[in-house]
């Protein structure tokens, strides 16, 4: 069997399952409406003839998937039919759909708990139907065995006692193709399945707060039926990739060396006392003070949490350049700012190494990196990366004070640069961050930072 074409086998199974019991006059117009192509040869029978029109599309891929679409939609999943399933999923898993991890299904299933039953039982099932074939023929003697009857019991009084990661695995939920779990999760907060504002809103949140730890998100994008409806969506391609190891704390250029590079491990050659090197595993969730000072206590070997608290937050204090009272008030604003909250909340970190070349930029020349270090980096989530810079007069001027385009357009060729990458950068004018005017502006922006990010 070629592989070439692995589609037109589940779809030449799908047409033949399905036209085979028609009468022989309404085959042309049948084949014609999925858009088949004309017989490559005479046929006699039936079979023949539906074989006849699929043979063209063995050595033609890209004539396959219109006519599987087509199929599809003549053949719905609804009445039952799983040759429709097989065909959806090897076409839905190679749409450009966001990646929707079992990791984050099973998340999902756990954050659901307390929502997921208040619901209308029929509508949820007609909802299910709709993307599983849950009672067909199999089941016609047997129909107390089919998915149909075993989630109507569970949604009408769980007698089974599953939890939503049961209800997920014995669907297929875990295993199906990300556009159907999509397509699943929207179903579920519709205002079909759950006719309350309060329950949808309420189910919204349950799942956003697992979603946007991914990227994604449950976005109200109009109304049904008086009704809010809601579709799943990325909230930005975001960073990629997870950090492995985060340099920071230092002003100066570290002098470093893989210790073991296929390993990744880090060393500090001189000045160990002059740069921080975070090699922990950063959590999904981002990288929280909690994290930061366990990461700290350990490696100073502080068993007083207190003093470990105190000691870390000196010794970034510490890392700020004498120069730039404004990166001074940022960082004391955010500690005093948020006081008790601190530990569940984001790491600030200050003086973030971003690129590292053991050469310098006149040693490399044009092919420098720009920016190799940030004022400061908030990792929100692994693909959330926030970059926060004070900018002073050396961000638009020549070393003798003196506009300079040149250094400006530097800047800002650097900030394309992050964006690209998916990180988001936020700037601020030294001149803001003075006195209590500065203040009330970094906390009202941190404030907003993190209520768009959903972090408190």
């Amino acid at each position: 069997m070629s592989n070439k074409n692995p589609l037109f086998y589940i779809l030449a199974d799908a047409v033949e399952s399905e036209l085979q019991p028609q009468r022989m006059i309404d085959l042309p117009n049948l084949c014609d409406a999925l858009g088949l192509p004309n017989p490559l040869y005479e046929s006699g029978t039936k079979r023949e003839y539906i074989r006849s029109r699929l043979a063209p599309l063995r050595q033609m891929p890209d004539e396959t998937q219109p006519v599987a679409r087509e199929f599809t939609k003549r053949y719905p999943v609804a009445e039952g039919n799983r040759d429709t399933f097989k065909i959806e999923e090897f076409l839905w898993k190679n749409e450009n759909y966001p990646t929707i991890t079992k990791k984050l299904r099973r998340e999902l299933a756990q954050g659901f708990e307390q929502e997921f039953l208040h619901c209308d039982t029929n509508e949820i099932l007609a909802a299910l139907e709709k993307l599983w074939v849950l009672q067909d023929e199999l089941y016609s003697w047997t129909p107390e065995n089919s998915l149909y009857f075993q989630f109507q019991e569970y949604f009408t009084n769980n007698p089974q006692g599953w939890s939503v990661e049961k209800f997920f695995q014995q669907l297929g939920a875990l295993e199906c193709s990300d556009l159907r779990f999509g397509k699943l999760i929207e179903a579920l907060v519709g205002p079909e399945v759950r006719p309350n504002e309060q329950n949808q809103r309420s189910f919204v949140a349950a799942a956003n707060r697992v979603l946007r730890l991914h990227g994604l998100e449950l976005v109200e994008t109009g109304e049904q039926d008086g009704y809010p409806a809601f579709s799943l969506q990325q909230t930005g391609i975001g960073a990629t990739g997870r950090p492995k190891n985060l340099i920071f704390a230092s002003q100066v250029k570290p002098d470093l060396r893989f210790r073991d590079a296929v390993n990744n491990d880090i060393e500090i050659v001189t000045g160990a006392d002059k740069v921080l090197i975070y090699d922990y595993p950063t959590p999904t969730e981002g990288l929280r003070w909690r994290h930061l000072q366990a990461w700290w206590a350990k490696s100073k070997g502080h068993a007083d949490e207190e003093k470990a608290k105190k000691t870390l937050y000196r010794r970034l204090l510490s890392s700020l350049p004498k120069n730039s009272p404004p990166q001074k008030l940022l960082f004391e604003t955010f500690f005093k700012h948020f006081g008790k909250d601190i530990p569940d909340l984001p790491a600030l970190l200050p003086e973030v190494w971003l690129h590292y070349d053991p050469q310098t930029v006149k040693q490399r020349g044009r092919d420098a990196l720009l920016r190799q270090r940030m004022d400061f980096l908030i990792l929100i989530s692994h693909g959330t990366r926030i970059v926060l810079e004070v900018d002073g007069a050396r961000h638009y001027s020549d070393d003798n004070g003196k506009p300079s385009p040149i250094r400006y357009a530097e800047m800002v060729a650097a900030d394309r640069e992050l964006k690209l990458h998916g990180y988001d950068v936020y700037r601020f004018g030294g001149s803001e961050l003075q006195g209590v005017d500065g203040k009330q502006l970094l906390k009202t922006f941190f404030d907003h930072l993190f209520e768009k990010h959903r972090v408190r």
